[in-house]
Parts: C-alpha cells; sequence; structure tokens
C-alpha cells in the first residue's frame, strides 16, 4: 500500500511539474516571440465563439430549474420574493463558471488535446521543429491567449442568460412579483459577485487549456493514444475544476470581502 501511495504522489508531482514547465515556457513564449494574429483570431472563433450556443442553453435551463426548485422550497416560508437574489449569487459564485468551465472542458478540451495529439502521432509537430518553428509557440500560445480572452466573456454570459430565465420562469410561470424580483437581485448581487465569477472563468480557463495542450503534446502510441488523450484531456480537466473550485471559494471571500 505504501509502494502504491509513493507511486501515485511521485507521478503527481511529476505531472505538476511538467505542467508547470509548459506554463513557465508559455509565458517565455508570449514575452519573447512574436504573436501569431491569424492563429489567435482563429481560436477565438473556436473557443469562444463556437461555445456559445452550449453555454448559453447550459446557463439558461440551468437558471430555469434553479428558480423552479428554490421557489418551491420558499414558497413554504413565504419568501418567494427572495428566489431571484438566491438563483442570481449562486450562478455567479459557483454555479455559472463551474458549468461553463465543465462544458468548455468538454467541448474545447477535446478538441485541443486531439487536434494537437494527432500532430504529434503523425510527427507534423517534428516537422515544425525541423522548419525552425517553435511548437509552444505555434501551437500552445495561441489556444492560451484564446482561453484567456473567451472564458470570462462566456461566464459572463451564463451567468446574464441564467438571471433573465430566471426572471422568465419566476414572474412569467411561477407568479412572483416581478419588482420584488429584480428589486432583491439588485440588492444582494453586486460588483463583488461578478468579480468572483469572472475570477473563476480565469483560472479555469488557465487549468483546462494547460491539461489539454500538455495531453496533445505527451500523446503515444498512435491511434490508440490520440483516442485516449481527449479523454484524459476531459477527465483531469472536469476534476481539476471541481477541486481547485472548493479552494477558490474560500480564497475569493478572503480577497474580495463583504459588500458589493
Amino acid at each position: 500500500m505504501l509502494t502504491t501511495l509513493g507511486r501515485t504522489a511521485l507521478s503527481l508531482l511529476q505531472y505538476l511539474g511538467e505542467l508547470a514547465a509548459l506554463a513557465y515556457e508559455t509565458c517565455v513564449s508570449i514575452v519573447v516571440a512574436p504573436i501569431r494574429w491569424r492563429l489567435l483570431m482563429r481560436q477565438i472563433v473556436e473557443v469562444g465563439w463556437r461555445s456559445q450556443m452550449v453555454v448559453l442553453v447550459t446557463g439558461a435551463f440551468t437558471g430555469a430549474v434553479l428558480t423552479a426548485q428554490t421557489y418551491f422550497q420558499f414558497s413554504r416560508l413565504g419568501m418567494k420574493s427572495a428566489v431571484g437574489s438566491v438563483v442570481a449569487v449562486a450562478m455567479f459564485r459557483e454555479l455559472g463558471p463551474v458549468l461553463t468551465a465543465l462544458m468548455v472542458s468538454g467541448r474545447v478540451g477535446a478538441a485541443i488535446a486531439a487536434e494537437i495529439g494527432t500532430m504529434k502521432v503523425t510527427e507534423q509537430i517534428d516537422a515544425l521543429r525541423a522548419l525552425g518553428v517553435h511548437p509552444t509557440d505555434y501551437l500552445v500560445v495561441p489556444r492560451v491567449l484564446a482561453m484567456l480572452l473567451s472564458m470570462p466573456l462566456l461566464v459572463a454570459e451564463c451567468c446574464a442568460v441564467s438571471i433573465i430565465s430566471s426572471y422568465l420562469v419566476g414572474v412569467h410561470l411561477l407568479d412572483i412579483s416581478g419588482p420584488y424580483h429584480i428589486q432583491n437581485t439588485l440588492r444582494y448581487v453586486g460588483s463583488r459577485d461578478l468579480k468572483m465569477a469572472l475570477t473563476k472563468g480565469f483560472v479555469f480557463g488557465i487549468v483546462i487549456v494547460f491539461i489539454a495542450c500538455h495531453q496533445g503534446l505527451n500523446t503515444k502510441n498512435g491511434a490508440v493514444g490520440v483516442g485516449r488523450a481527449p479523454t484524459e484531456a476531459v477527465v483531469i480537466g472536469s476534476l481539476s475544476v471541481l477541486i481547485l473550485n472548493f479552494f477558490l471559494s474560500f480564497a475569493l471571500n478572503i480577497i474580495f470581502p463583504g459588500g458589493v
């Protein structure tokens, strides 16, 4: 048992070290190497624009069902007007960033790992090196910058759509007073909640893109490895988001203390 635990701990440390090395190399490339703007724009479309539909649908129906479930419980206590504020705070602080990150990890993380992994097993990355092009500059940097720009915006869209769907369901289907719904939402949701949502989205984006790029760059064993890389990227990325969210929740409540 001790041998198994030790081997697992060493493997985890090695994996974290490889991620840290890739992150350092990427930061150096961003500063030193020229930005390939055409590749960056293409990745922004792939990561941000084409992920909007998945994120919007997720936010809309999450806000709707959370409103319904909150209403069914709060109506017993005579607190129907508080439904909007509870849903908005929950979406901004927890559900919005986490669900967006999980959707992006499943869609974008898998695509990045599969694309880079295919290039790795077909020796296209070796061809880039032979042509004098650094793989990190060409493959990793555009995807990292696109994720850092797109992820906070996707989180903001998810939260906004969830609040709109919460209002529509609460006011038009559950007969909650519209003015009270809006008033309580504005009273208990402020800039602090928005900062927490955007910060979580930014951090989650960093984690997802580096894990996906690392899995792609370390793909082996031909077609079997290409099939395994996106699966591992999604699983590791999703678990990392859920675990990191716990620690971020405590840290951000310290960084952004009470008040709006």
